[in-house]
């Protein structure tokens, strides 16, 4: 009978842990497709602001300058509009400029 019961134990503690290897590995792949599915959502978001013209009011973001901004809103002017900027090489995240986009003029 002493058999049994540890046979029994053993078994017990055998499915104990198995159901805490399936919750544990359930919690993972929910945390896993949320983070795939915020990446993807943080693409459709770029690609859509990318495509999306530029406002009259542009607000400069890290890493851009102005050849990149010119490029992305189409004003290829953005200096000659803007006496606000000396030197077009000192553009830094924050700066609010004028945007006219070519095709409106």
């Amino acid at each position: 009978m002493g058999r049994v019961s540890s046979t029994a134990t053993m078994a017990e503690k055998v499915s104990w842990y198995c159901a805490l290897f399936m919750a544990l590995m359930l919690v993972l792949s929910c945390c896993e497709e949320s983070s795939e599915r915020e990446y993807r959502g943080e693409e459709v978001l770029l690609l859509q602001q990318k495509n999306k013209p530029c406002d009259e009011i542009y607000m400069v973001r890290e890493g851009e300058t102005l050849q990149t901004i010119s490029e992305k809103c189409g004003d290829p002017f953005i200096v000659e509009e803007n006496p606000h900027i000396h030197d077009p090489d000192d553009v830094f995240p924050g700066l609010v400029i004028k945007i006219t986009p070519f095709k409106n003029r």
